[in-house]
């Protein structure tokens, strides 16, 4: 930005050390970024920024600046379930414990208190946006609202009944409601969220499929996340889940398939054919067995791969850092390639790719003029830290998320020296030890 075309003044203008602005750039020494109206007005020289008037100005000369990270796929009430069912496989996790203690405890209480405490560990560890699948979806919107986070809200489709809904008409029925009421919200977009292709008949699909055309919204699902799903999915239709979504007419880019770890070529060809999204989800994948994402053969056929966490019941965390960690190194040792979905690759995964799969490009996933302020600074004065030869190495390879020492997201700051501004951390701890008991209670009554 030359100095003739330097803004007069700003709401806030961060100093920083460091300044990651997108996957692909050269990282910025002693720049500082500029806050317009919850939007970036400038990115300059701290020497340049020190004449532009300002309301406030921090001091992040000893921290890294980055765009806010992307959750891309979570769950995130079940943040309450996080070590509820450790060490079994998708099938036996899913069908023996998570469904039956979701169908016990399940309430409005229950969302709310699940999912404010995964917006306060998602803030915490650098995370500013979220896409989520859940029940309840206009109470995870509320939360998300009043926390200050951008989210794309999943409008939960499952063809079986549950709190929230009696059968597939009513779950989209109810999530259109919701999605009118959510259309002028700033912050919050919603996605057409059916569960699977186990659990979704091809009809219904076929309806999604149509309501994604009309209304122009994301698909977000789980797709050949096992080989076990693979063939359930071949013996109760004759197709597998990839040819189910080809025939719904599902396979295009507004598709968010979440997993694939089961894959072929001719599924590469389509998905790239179609421009459709993948979502890679590592930790959760390692943890329940299911398999390894080949990310490198996606990537390589340009195929857009964002990253997430899943949910705390099957990761046990929503640490987006270790997820960018967990994807490189897994993806080096399942190729035998060292080079293989390198620190850059990582990054964009969980900043530009996972805006692009959300289609929120034009607000967030990169720290450039016009963008949404979504920013994160990482403090980079500590022995753990030093010393830091290469910022965005540093962040892929080293950094912990106890280093997220605030987080701005639309110019307003939700975590300051780490803490939180609009969540109350006490009142979150209170509750997590009042559903503690009320799991192990419920899971007590199952034996």
């Amino acid at each position: 930005m030359s100095k003739s075309k330097l803004p007069n003044r700003a709401d806030l203008i961060l100093d920083a050390q460091y300044i990651l602005c997108r996957p692909e750039q050269a990282p910025l020494h002693d720049h500082s970024i500029l806050i317009e109206n919850g939007k970036i007005s400038g990115i300059l020289p701290t020497t340049d920024s020190q004449q532009i008037r300002c309301d406030s100005r921090v001091n992040c000369k000893e921290h890294l600046l980055f765009p806010g990270l992307i959750n891309t796929h979570t769950h995130s009430p079940m943040s309450l379930l996080k070590g509820v069912a450790d060490d079994l496989d998708l099938e036996t996790w899913l069908n023996q414990h998570i469904w039956p203690l979701e169908g016990a405890l399940m309430s409005e209480e229950f969302i709310k208190d699940g999912c404010n405490l995964a917006l306060a560990e998602m803030i915490r560890s650098g995370t500013t946006c979220f896409s989520d699948m859940y029940f309840f979806p206009s109470i995870i919107a509320a939360c998300a609202k009043q926390a200050g986070m951008r989210a794309v809200i999943g409008l939960p489709i499952l063809e079986f009944p549950s709190a929230w809904a009696e059968d597939a008409s009513g779950y989209i029925e109810k999530g259109l409601l919701l999605a009118d009421e959510l259309n002028n919200e700033a912050l919050l977009r919603t996605a057409l969220a059916p569960h699977s292709t186990y659990t979704v008949s091809p009809e219904t699909l076929r309806k999604i499929s149509t309501l994604s055309d009309e209304l122009e919204k994301r698909v977000h699902i789980h797709l050949q996340e096992t080989a076990a799903e693979v063939k359930q999915v071949v013996s109760q239709y004759g197709m597998r889940p990839m040819e189910i979504l080809k025939e719904s007419g599902l396979v295009n880019p507004h598709l968010i398939a979440v997993h694939m770890t089961q894959f072929t070529q001719e599924d590469i060809d389509e998905l790239s054919k179609r421009n459709a999204n993948i979502v890679h989800c590592p930790e959760s994948n390692h943890k329940l067995a299911s398999g390894i994402c080949d990310v490198t053969s996606l990537i390589n056929n340009g195929i857009n791969v964002a990253l997430g966490t899943d949910g705390s019941a099957s990761n046990n965390d929503l640490n987006m850092l270790g997820e960018m960690r967990s994807a490189a190194f897994t993806a080096k040792t399942a190729s035998l390639d060292a080079t293989a979905l390198n620190a850059q690759e990582a990054f964009a995964m969980a900043t530009t790719n996972a805006a692009s799969a959300l289609d929120l490009s034009k607000h967030c996933g990169s720290l450039t003029v016009g963008m949404s302020a979504d920013i994160v600074a990482m403090d980079l004065d500590t022995i753990e830290a030093s010393p830091v030869n290469d910022p965005l190495s540093h962040l892929i390879y080293s950094a912990s998320r106890e280093s997220i020492r605030n987080v701005w997201v639309a110019g307003k700051q939700l975590l300051r020296d780490r803490k939180l501004t609009t969540l109350d951390e006490d009142e979150l701890l209170e509750r997590a030890k009042h559903w503690r008991k009320q799991i192990q209670t419920t899971q007590a009554s199952f034996r």
